[in-house]
């Protein structure tokens, strides 16, 4: 499977979303950099806590605001909605290319926005200082991912060259 494949694809902003609540992400992006936008999007997330555009509004803007266990949060969320509107595991561990292949059947689009968010997930646990988690969540995206169509190889090999240069630091001290 081609997880670059896009033909009928359903992607994440292709799903409905409420007037109201879309009013709420166009008022929360018109107000980016100010106290009103996160009151907006929480707004938002409450209307529509499993809508997809809603998540991955609220998960970016505390990405870049720099609020990475606020962004965690979202993504284990988000992570957790796409899981089951696909079937999967409640946990990305137990996740194998069987229920990929399950999963492609029902969205392609999701799996590869599943697959992302997994990736996203990991990078934020890295960089929160969870360096086992986030290395585990790499090493399974890139155990589904075999063509690497995600990146997370190159993730992956930075976190290795950094452990290498660590080592090389301890050694040489």
């Amino acid at each position: 499977m081609d997880l670059l494949d896009f033909e009928q694809a359903e992607l994440y902003f292709d799903e409905p979303l409420a007037q109201d609540v879309a009013r709420l992400l166009v008022a929360a992006a018109d107000a980016y950099g100010t106290e009103e936008a996160e009151s907006l999007l929480l707004r938002a997330n409450l209307m529509a806590p499993q809508h997809l555009m809603v998540l991955v509004a609220l998960y970016r803007y505390y990405f870049y605001q720099h609020r990475l266990e606020d962004a965690l949060l979202v993504a284990e969320s988000t992570l957790a909605v796409v899981g089951r509107r696909l079937d999967f595991s409640e946990t990305w561990v137990y996740l194998r290319e069987a229920n990929l292949g399950a999963g492609v059947m029902r969205s392609m689009g999701l799996v590869r926005f599943y697959l992302m968010v997994l990736k996203a997930t990991g990078y934020i646990n890295l960089r929160l200082g969870h360096h086992e988690t986030g290395q585990a969540m790499l090493e399974k995206l890139v155990e589904l991912d075999s063509h690497d169509r995600m990146g997370g190889k190159a993730l992956l090999e930075v976190l290795h060259q950094s452990h290498h240069d660590e080592n090389d630091l301890l050694r040489r001290a």
